[in-house]
């Protein structure tokens, strides 16, 4: 289908079905942070969220809404009108935008789900995309489950959804189900059947659970779909979604065969893997494709050897066509701000991405501290000045831990809380479990540790170390993490970055009651 090299829209769902599978929740600033790296990425739709589910989803989607200017922003619907309305109120400040409504087209969800006869969901469908058009020319529909709908009632929902008006259809094998000859099959049925189906594009939005999002994408393109909705890394509900980064280059290594295109800048690919991985608390598997950390380590004697005579023998594209560089420059305390610079620039950052006085700063300590900083360490410095860019209530100033000699650790930790500072000691059956009472015993927040780890960002032995905490308040989630070569000050600094998680949370939670509030006293009802 199509003529020859056509492009093919990446449509990332990242902030969307991939953040509503993680164990704790995205801030504000974490979301802006991803979405600002995914348009460097150059995806063309970048889909953020689903408004009227929570006031802290309405707020990251406008933000993002505000901000991104170079891909499309997109928001999720249900087929009902509070939903699309919620939409469009959120993305009201972006030039262009996109709402996606769905609805679910399978015997099994119309019947059990819905409990609707398809017809009555049919209906409610083209009034969702008329409805929808009136607040923007970009209306996308989903028909849930498609990988399991009957065909003949699949044809009918796409002719009368781009009849109402949808200029995107998209086809989701919602549980992963099919095969891709299957997959393709459909897509090629529904080229054949549907008598409009040139008035808009075909899109895809395949899961994993038998490991064939991906296959099952590349084959609906190779049958005419010209949208695939993926997000990085794969991550998503269940055993994920289809991995943004594989399908990239699989059409940039496969070109000549599949003669289609994507607009992914891909050098882009491994730093957008490495901060959602950071950011979401998901670590990439080792032999991940594409951004795995063996992706590109040949193990084997004659591998080794083929390699060394030609790269080309067991490597079909080059590490740094993903953007992983294969240098790896040691920097002292004696290198200077020029030559920072230098690196980052190798590195792929540009001057606006960071503060080169506050990133000197933080390597010139670091550097004291561990001799040697390498590109990995920079990085890592650059990610934790990020996340300290939002003003935050809690701070820890100084601790101190004593723990070794005897039956209990001990903690004293000078905390501040906005402009208060309060200082208090407990003592733990550990360092860190010292620190934790301590910190537990300075705020009035009830909360509890469902998951804590400690990694290595940098290089070496003496590398930077990486605590990420999970943290349990009133039935939600929130992920904190900190970065320091003291693994117990790292700890601190995870567990103070959850808590001013939950503070913004419940600021979030006091506005809306405010607003309902308001609301009920001038007489408009309900939000």
């Amino acid at each position: 289908m199509g003529t020859a090299n056509d492009k093919v829209i990446i449509f990332d769902t990242t902030l969307r079905d991939g953040e509503q599978a993680l164990n704790a929740s995205l801030s504000v600033h974490e979301k802006l942070q991803i979405a600002h790296a995914i348009e460097r990425l150059g995806v063309d739709v970048m889909e953020v969220g689903f408004p009227v589910s929570s006031p802290g989803d309405f707020q990251s989607v406008q933000a993002i809404a505000q901000t991104v200017k170079n891909s499309r922003v997109c928001a999720l619907a249900r087929a009902v009108e509070a939903d699309i309305k919620a939409c469009a109120d959120a993305l009201k400040p972006a030039k262009d935008f996109r709402i996606h409504t769905f609805i679910s087209t399978s015997d099994v969800h119309v019947q059990q789900k819905l409990k609707k006869s398809f017809s009555d969901v049919q209906a409610m469908a083209v009034h969702a995309v008329k409805y929808a058009r009136q607040f923007t020319d970009d209306v996308e529909f989903s028909c849930e489950d498609a990988g399991r709908t009957p065909i003949d009632n699949l044809c009918r929902m796409v002719e009368q959804a781009i009849k109402a008006g949808a200029t995107t259809v998209n086809i989701p094998d919602t549980v992963g189900y099919t095969l891709p000859g299957e997959f393709g099959g459909i897509i090629e049925t529904l080229f054949n059947r549907v008598p409009n189906i040139d008035q808009a594009v075909i899109s895809v939005h395949c899961h994993n659970d038998l490991g064939l999002a991906v296959a099952n994408s590349m084959a609906a393109v190779q049958a005419g779909a010209r949208q695939i909705e993926c997000t990085v890394n794969g991550i998503g509900e269940r055993a994920g979604n289809c991995s943004l980064e594989e399908v990239a280059m699989i059409m940039k290594t496969r070109q000549e065969l599949l003669r289609v295109h994507s607009q992914i800048n891909h050098q882009e690919i491994a730093r957008t893997s490495k901060l959602v991985s950071q950011l979401c608390n998901m670590p990439v598997q080792l032999n991940k494709a594409i951004v795995g950390g063996n992706a590109f380590s040949h193990s084997s004697g004659i591998h080794q050897d083929g390699m060394l005579k030609a790269s080309n023998t067991y490597e079909i594209m080059t590490p740094e066509s993903v953007g992983i560089s294969k240098t790896k420059l040691n920097l002292t305390s004696r290198s200077g701000r020029h030559v920072i610079k230098h690196r980052m620039e190798s590195l792929g950052y540009q001057a606006s991405d960071y503060d080169l006085e506050t990133l000197y700063s933080d390597f010139l300590a670091l550097a004291d501290k561990k001799g040697q900083v390498f590109d990995d360490d920079l990085e890592a410095l650059l990610f934790n000045i990020q996340q300290q860019d939002q003003q935050d209530f809690y701070r820890l100033d100084t601790l101190n831990v004593q723990s070794g000699g005897s039956e209990f650790a001990t903690s004293s930790i000078k905390l501040a809380l906005g402009d208060e500072h309060k200082i208090v000691s407990a003592t733990g059956n550990g360092p860190v479990d010292a620190l934790y009472r301590a910190i537990k015993k300075a705020i009035d927040i009830d909360f509890e540790v469902s998951d804590y780890k400690i990694s290595n960002k940098g290089e070496g032995e003496d590398g930077l170390g990486k605590a990420d905490i999970v943290v349990a308040w009133q039935g939600r989630n929130f992920h904190g993490y900190g970065l320091d070569t003291d693994v117990i000050k790292a700890s601190g600094n995870a567990l103070v970055n959850a808590l001013n998680g939950i503070r913004r949370a419940m600021t979030i939670a006091e506005l809306k009651t405010d607003f309902k509030q308001q609301a009920a006293i001038d007489g408009q009802g309900q939000v």
